[in-house]
């Protein structure tokens, strides 16, 4: 009998985005007959232990980044020595961990060091171009993420190539070796429910905006008589409560009761994050986005879509709920997408050959 060979998943934890967009992946594997191991730390690893509860899973070094400020240069810069110091710590950890786990396999969602010589290496990322306002700086910015990047085996873009991309010249391949594109992924399911919120506010991103986000929606809410949902985003609380008559607030909620409540709701509010995105196009809701101040990625793709027709936007810092919901009717999140295409199927598979096929050798 063939032992099943073993991937190790190390994902960011930079906002949830990079667990949740794994999940679909994490499963896929399974279903391919790989055993996973799983690694991150923070909310992501504590959003894994409840989504995944029976896979291992390994804290790894973290880079609690933190957004200070609104200006997404200036918040990345003075941290860089942090982040170069704990890519570092994360690739000396997963030397250790191949060797002691008999890892085959290292799924990496944007932890640039989790890589090793003794395994096929795989970087997850929809940013093949990271934007930057600074032009000069953003091409030395992409030099090193391209090379960073082009060390792994191969790259994998959740997203689709071509007319049909949701990241536009984000997941463009470039100069990328090696790029494979899945498709969209979400970890949400297409579920029947019946009508209870008129609103449905997802909370997230880093501290500590995520917390003036927050206060904010739930002012805006209360100067309405509208029913809502507030999901906090907080993985490592359990609360439940009424807030008003009208606004009930949860810490949160796992990805089978987040499926049901945005689609018993009308409207969402969300972060434009890119994992964010990809839930509303496969469940077809009429949003409201809301950047993340400094994030320039979320900024961009809020944009983009405001001129696609996709979605509705607003800022943070002059955020109108009642701008927004005069507007939103003007925007749709049908992408008309064929249900069914999901290229993840053959590029898993083609993973399972090529490793087995390596192995015997």
């Amino acid at each position: 009998m063939k032992k099943q060979k073993r991937v190790l998943v190390t994902i960011l934890n930079w906002g949830l985005g990079h667990a949740t967009r794994c999940i679909p992946i994490i499963k896929k594997l399974q279903e391919y007959g790989l055993e996973v191991v799983l690694a991150s730390d923070g909310r992501s690893a504590r959003l894994l232990k409840k989504e995944c509860p029976n896979l291992e899973l390994i804290e790894f070094p973290s880079y609690n980044i933190r957004y200070s400020t609104n200006n997404m240069v200036l918040n990345i810069a003075y941290q860089i020595p942090k982040i170069l110091m704990t890519i570092w710590k994360e690739n000396q950890f997963v030397q250790k961990l191949v060797e002691k786990e008999q890892i085959d396999i290292i799924i990496s969602d944007n932890r640039y060091g989790c890589k090793s010589k003794s395994t096929k290496n795989i970087f997850i990322t929809h940013q093949l171009n990271i934007i930057v306002p600074f032009k000069p700086l953003e091409r030395l910015v992409n030099k090193i993420n391209h090379f960073l990047i082009n060390r792994f085996d191969e790259c994998w873009v959740p997203d689709f190539e071509g007319e049909k991309s949701l990241a536009g010249k984000l997941s463009k391949r470039g100069k990328i070796k090696n790029v494979k594109y899945l498709g969209p992924l979400s970890r949400l399911e297409i579920v029947n429910a019946d009508p209870k919120y008129d609103i449905i506010a997802v909370i997230s991103g880093p501290e500590p905006q995520r917390t003036k986000f927050e206060k904010g929606i739930i002012g805006e809410l209360k100067s309405t008589q509208l029913k809502s949902l507030v999901v906090q985003g907080k993985a490592n609380e359990m609360n439940q409560f009424q807030l008003s008559k009208k606004i009930e607030v949860v810490s949160f909620l796992d990805s089978s009761q987040l499926s049901k409540a945005i689609q018993s709701s009308e409207i969402v509010i969300c972060r434009s994050g890119y994992s964010s995105i990809m839930d509303l196009i496969k469940l077809k809701k009429k949003a409201i986005l809301v950047p993340t101040p400094g994030q320039t990625e979320q900024e961009y793709l809020a944009l983009r879509l405001q001129e696609k027709r996709q979605f509705c936007v607003q800022q943070q810092a002059t955020f109108t709920l009642k701008k927004g919901l005069k507007e939103i009717e003007n925007y749709s999140a049908n992408l008309g997408l064929a249900d069914g295409f999901n290229p993840i199927n053959e590029v898993i598979s083609s993973l399972v050959n090529q490793k087995f096929k390596k192995h015997l050798a």
